[in-house]
């Protein structure tokens, strides 16, 4: 067998039974997650333009779009995805060399499983298995240092995870697999310079592909069966050499995942824990600032901190602000929060946040660097114009692996992210269809996503 087909024996085999109850509980905790910031950027200008041009071109129906209406399923994945990563709020999977989103694959998922009137028991194996594929594949093949994009990895997690959905044989799945693989290795520059829309776009063009090769593989389109070990494979020409086991592989990983407690790139959220700290500290005062130095570790000061992704104090744009360290920490000691309201441009512009940001100096430090992935630790210092010196530090968080998110904590999150679009019987419905995932079908959860309105309500706007 190849590599590519012990992968795609792996897909077939995985069932329902074969998960634990915390990685159900915690499953069905980043799908309220994911669709909860999903239905928060319906009104997002990117967002809206995207639904105007799926809507034109039109599909088969068979995969509704969140706020309604309905398309083909590669392109409800884009659209779908598209929402969950528009906001920069989903979960995150921290391995050394390489940090991942594995959430990014459930709009997908859902399509793949609507389309194929499957389960939720089918739903929420698929998803597991999406996580299982990317999140061991950003454990031993990074592919950051390199110049390519994390979707690398994600190219081979969605095509499995659809084909799963969809029901494909080993042989079928392996096909899709490849293909994907094959087709889909990103560019790192999506994540480096002055951003532009791509960056919340290129895990939807990953994901729509990798529904695209599955229904390909469907009918029977064959993708190279050595697309990770043959001549000019992933291997050899962007990874090197890496191992999985994949017979030795559970449905598990979604537990080494975490969500984020803040609405930021997932490497800033210690800091803007400490930032926020520091607010409420005695003799604090945000227009008495003179200085800010943030102490933490080199993933984060390379990504978001001015290292080697370029310089994160020129902001002018939603992109730029939330995966620009100095930005986010300028905004939480302002605003005590960072939040989706934290990037409205208005906010990004304003007069005291940019003039506080570029107060703002980062530094790397080995010793908080040698704790990462296990920990995030960062400092944060405040000088203040009469002298005076403020600082906190912070780690980790409710919602890091050792602190995970519980399903009321969880339910809070997706309210507040919902209650400007759905009224509060339309959010008790749809939070319940996911708790209760496993007694019904994927249909009976995206009927109620097609009922959130498109538009904020006016009475919560008001």
């Amino acid at each position: 067998m190849t590599e590519v087909q012990t992968l795609a024996a792996f897909v077939h085999g995985a069932h329902y039974s074969q998960l634990s109850a915390p990685a159900v509980e915690q499953l069905k905790i980043r799908i309220l997650d994911t669709l909860g910031v999903a239905i928060g950027a319906l009104d997002a200008p990117p967002m809206v333009a995207i639904r105007k041009l799926t809507t034109a071109l039109g599909g088969n129906g068979t995969a509704t779009l969140i706020g309604g209406g309905s398309s083909a399923p590669d392109r409800a994945a884009f659209y779908n995805i598209g929402l969950s990563r528009y906001l920069d709020f989903m979960d995150s999977y921290l391995a050394p060399g390489e940090t991942c989103h594995p959430s990014d694959n459930i709009g997908a998922v859902m399509a793949a499983a609507e389309s194929a009137d499957a389960s939720g028991k089918d739903f929420l194996t698929a998803v597991a298995v999406a996580y299982q594929v990317q999140t061991r594949m950003s454990d031993v093949a990074p592919v950051r240092a390199n110049g390519f994009d994390h979707t690398v990895q994600g190219a081979y997690a969605a095509a499995a995870a659809v084909a799963k959905a969809l029901g494909l044989d080993a042989a079928q799945t392996a096909n899709a697999i490849a293909i994907s693989g094959t087709a889909n290795n990103a560019l790192r520059v999506t994540r480096t310079g002055n951003l532009s829309n791509w960056k919340g776009l290129a895990y939807p063009q990953v994901g729509k592909e990798g529904v695209h090769a599955a229904l390909l593989a469907q009918v029977g389109i064959t993708g190279p069966e050595q697309v990770f070990e043959g001549n000019k494979g992933l291997k050899e020409t962007i990874t090197g050499p890496f191992t999985i086991d994949w017979s030795q592989e559970n449905l598990e990983s979604v537990l080494r995942t975490i969500i984020k407690k803040h609405n930021a790139e997932i490497h800033s959220q210690s800091s803007i824990d400490a930032a926020i700290t520091i607010t409420g500290q005695p003799g604090f005062h945000a227009d008495a600032i003179k200085a800010v130095r943030i102490t933490t570790f080199q993933v984060a000061y390379d990504i978001i901190g001015g290292g080697e992704e370029g310089d994160k104090r020129h902001i002018r744009s939603k992109e730029e602000a939330d995966h620009s360290l100095p930005y986010m920490v300028a905004a939480a000691l302002l605003d005590s929060e960072v939040q989706p309201q934290q990037y409205a441009l208005p906010r990004i512009l304003s007069a005291d946040v940019q003039a506080l940001l570029n107060k703002v100096a980062v530094a790397p430090d080995a010793e908080f660097s040698a704790r990462f992935p296990h920990e995030m630790p960062s400092q944060v210092e405040v000088e203040l114009t009469d002298g005076t010196t403020l600082s906190a530090t912070a780690a980790t968080y409710k919602g890091f692996t050792s602190q995970p998110l519980d399903w009321a904590a969880a339910c809070e999150k997706f309210q507040r992210l919902v209650t400007p679009f759905a009224d509060d019987t339309l959010s008790e419905q749809i939070t319940r269809s996911v708790l209760e995932l496993d007694t019904h079908s994927v249909r009976a959860l995206t009927a109620l996503l097609a009922k959130v309105p498109l538009q904020r309500r006016i009475r919560a706007a008001a």
